[in-house]
């Protein structure tokens, strides 16, 4: 199972909530192994790849109202 793990700069979270509701709306997304956000609008996620892509995530993030605000950040 190829994973794939990426930091993304989002627009839109300014509180706990926001966090929350993020999290909320990437709950049960096929092939999400872990999303993890802070308070910063930087969003950590890591798929498998035969399941989902990236940009399914970040049309799910865009619908939930958290747009990537800049390029990916690579982990290294």
């Amino acid at each position: 199972m190829p994973v794939q793990t990426e930091t993304l700069q989002v627009a839109g979270i300014r509180c706990e909530r926001c966090v929350l509701r993020l999290a909320d709306a990437l709950r049960d997304h096929p092939g999400l192994e872990f999303a993890n956000a802070n308070l910063m609008g930087q969003v950590t996620l890591s798929w498998d790849e035969e399941q989902t892509g990236r940009d399914a995530l970040v049309r799910v993030l865009a619908k939930a109202g958290f747009p990537p605000a800049s390029p990916a950040f690579p982990d290294r």
